[in-house]
């Protein structure tokens, strides 16, 4: 996400590397290089151009503070106009009502009736809510079909009439079912169209008209850069949409969309789609993106999403047996299971400051896990229970049991032990308070 443009506003700011202070000929060098990094990112030009222009009058004649260089003080000032840029504070949904109603609307092609799952799965897991999915796209049978197959998996009620072919009556019927049987969120899928027509846009009016819905999203595909921009500007101007959705974001290395739409349509951001699994769906942070944009991660959404994974009787039970000296494999595959639901690994890894740039050429496959997993699951319980007891002889067969090799087999064992080491010092207070002070002292790391 935002690679390259994390990468070129890095080569942007060693402009002012061991400079001493900032003049105008230093900060008019760094954000020439600024500016062409948000174009490259596919940026409205003008929305660039006041990017720049706002970033060069709060730099120019700054008072540099003793503790901050020249470079540290225009990435703080960059981060605070990305910030403001995409939208300043998160904005959440609007579900009040009864029910409250989510109008979903957007070009076909965009993602929307997968967001429209991932939504509903939001609500109901991460809400208490309790949601109905409407199929109002009356044009394609397939839409229909994949709501039904999305609100199973997900344990969601999906509400459809296939014979009616008016999707105002399907929206209002939806809403008359929702308030019999105790839903209190419904969300109207519509139909997308290939591109923007005055047929399509005042069928979602009529719909939008009919049944006041409480927040009207705007779905667009991120990858499309500054068409997404268009696009969202032509469906405001007929439906004055509440919020936009990006969707697919995690295959957009440029960002543009992301950049420039709260600027140009005045509305916000208000969710990502970060991956193709229902769950992989986030609330949009001016604030983090902008620290991943600078190439500085996103700990805190890493920190919520670990938690969501957490569970506190299983860590206690954890801790007494790392105490104990009895973390085993059971234990390791467990962690790894938790990992795993938190999301894509590159994702995750890009999230931790400095990580991003180090992993930019490195293929992490979507189940990276899944070589450590076949070894564990080729173990007895008995070599699960007790990994010293891997000799030889077991690596051989748990090689040929997994489909790996012996050097995989050995890698694994390092991690394993490595781990366990790593999970035993922080069991102990003043060990990990040793540690830490070691590493403060480590030449490199002064922010730890």
């Amino acid at each position: 996400m935002f690679e390259n443009l994390t990468d070129k506003f890095e080569r942007a700011f060693k402009v002012l590397k061991g400079q001493g202070q900032i003049s105008e000929i230093n900060v008019a060098e760094t954000l020439k290089e600024v500016r062409r990094a948000l174009l490259d990112a596919d940026v409205n030009f003008k929305t660039a151009k006041e990017f720049t222009n706002t970033v060069k009058a709060k730099a120019i004649g700054a008072n540099v503070l003793t503790a901050i260089s020249p470079g540290q003080l225009m990435i703080k000032i960059c981060h605070e106009e990305l910030v403001n840029l995409m939208g300043g504070n998160e904005v959440e949904i609007n579900v009040k009502g009864n029910p409250g109603i989510i109008l979903m609307s957007g070009l076909q092609g965009s993602g929307k009736t997968t967001f429209t799952g991932k939504l509903g799965n939001y609500l109901k897991t991460k809400k208490g809510k309790n949601p109905l999915l409407a199929a109002c796209d009356v044009y394609r049978p397939a839409a229909i079909d994949q709501l039904h197959v999305l609100g199973e998996q997900l344990g969601i009620e999906v509400f459809s009439n296939r014979e009616e072919k008016n999707p105002v009556r399907i929206a209002e019927q939806a809403i008359q079912h929702a308030k019999s049987n105790g839903f209190n969120v419904v969300i109207i899928d519509t139909a997308g169209r290939l591109a923007i027509d005055e047929k399509m846009m005042q069928e979602i009016a009529d719909v939008k008209s009919a049944i006041n819905p409480t927040e009207t999203l705007f779905v667009v595909d991120a990858m499309t850069g500054q068409d997404a921009v268009n696009t969202a500007k032509s469906f405001n101007e007929k439906i004055n949409f509440d919020g936009v959705v990006l969707t697919k974001l995690d295959g957009d290395t440029r960002g543009g969309a992301a950049l420039t739409i709260k600027s140009v349509v005045n509305k916000p951001i208000k969710f990502v789609g970060t991956g193709e699994k229902m769950d992989a769906l986030d609330v949009f942070y001016p604030a983090r993106m902008a620290d991943r944009i600078l190439g500085k991660g996103d700990v805190v959404t890493l920190v919520e999403r670990a938690q969501e994974q957490f569970d506190e009787e299983e860590a206690r039970k954890l801790q007494k047996r790392i105490k104990k000296n009895q973390f085993d494999f059971n234990d390791f595959l467990g962690q790894l299971q938790q990992v795993k639901k938190m999301g894509n690994v590159k994702d995750l890894v890009g999230m931790m400051p400095g990580m991003g740039k180090a992993m930019k050429d490195v293929e992490i496959e979507d189940d990276a896990f899944k070589y450590i997993e076949a070894i564990i699951h080729s173990m007895t319980p008995h070599e699960r229970e007790n990994p010293d007891s891997i000799n030889n002889s077991r690596k051989i067969r748990l090689a040929k049991g997994s489909g790996t090799n012996v050097t995989e087999v050995n890698k694994l064992m390092k991690q394993f032990n490595d781990t366990k080491k790593m999970m035993k010092m922080m069991s102990n207070p003043r060990k990990m308070q040793e540690m830490m002070k070691q590493m403060k002292g480590m030449g490199g790391m002064p922010g730890l």
